[in-house]
């Protein structure tokens, strides 16, 4: 028998298992982003956090709370806020402007504390998700469907580098009855 005959076997076996997704990477399955909306190389923040937001109802002048999730393509993470120094982005909600509607301060959550070849010290960090909440209150003479446009600022890395920041832009749907 020849012995090259188990090694094309093997070798047709590996690559039928095994194939290039369009970004460039071996795959062997899909799992957590899909193969599709990973990127092929990232010169963006905004390529690996993805941002939503959910529906509020508020009484007129009531108050209520709203939640931004930030979505974080595994292998990659954020700068918490507030960041551990001062030169790094910290992740930052900024609502604009609404008739009838407050925004107060946002409340971010607790970050995860982890060691990364590009920094001396461990760095505080957000990854795969994070729900920051932003309390609202609406104005007594106010009723009706209310859009609060957002803006979330944000720099992701990985484990070697970091990627210009990014400003994310979405709105939050507000019923105010």
């Amino acid at each position: 028998m020849n012995r090259r005959v188990p090694f094309l076997i093997i070798t047709a076996t590996l690559f039928a298992a095994c194939h290039r997704n369009n970004g460039g990477g071996i795959s062997s399955g899909t799992g957590g982003w899909p193969p599709s909306s990973a990127p092929a190389q990232v010169s963006s923040s905004a390529q690996v956090v993805k941002m939503t937001v959910s529906p509020v109802q508020i009484a007129p002048g009531g108050a209520a709370e709203a939640v931004v999730r930030l979505a974080i393509m595994p292998g990659y993470h954020v700068n918490a806020n507030p960041a551990t120094y001062p030169y790094l982005i910290a992740t930052e909600i900024k609502p604009e402007k609404a008739k009838g509607i407050t925004a107060d301060k946002p409340t971010y959550p607790a970050a995860k504390t982890r060691k990364f070849q590009f920094a001396d010290e461990p760095l505080a960090v957000y990854e795969d998700e994070a729900e920051v909440k932003l309390p609202l209150r609406a104005d007594a003479k106010t009723a009706g469907e209310i859009s609060l446009p957002i803006t979330v600022r944000v720099q992701a890395c990985d484990n070697e580098k970091c990627f210009p920041p990014a400003t994310l832009d979405s709105a939050i749907p507000i019923t105010v009855k």
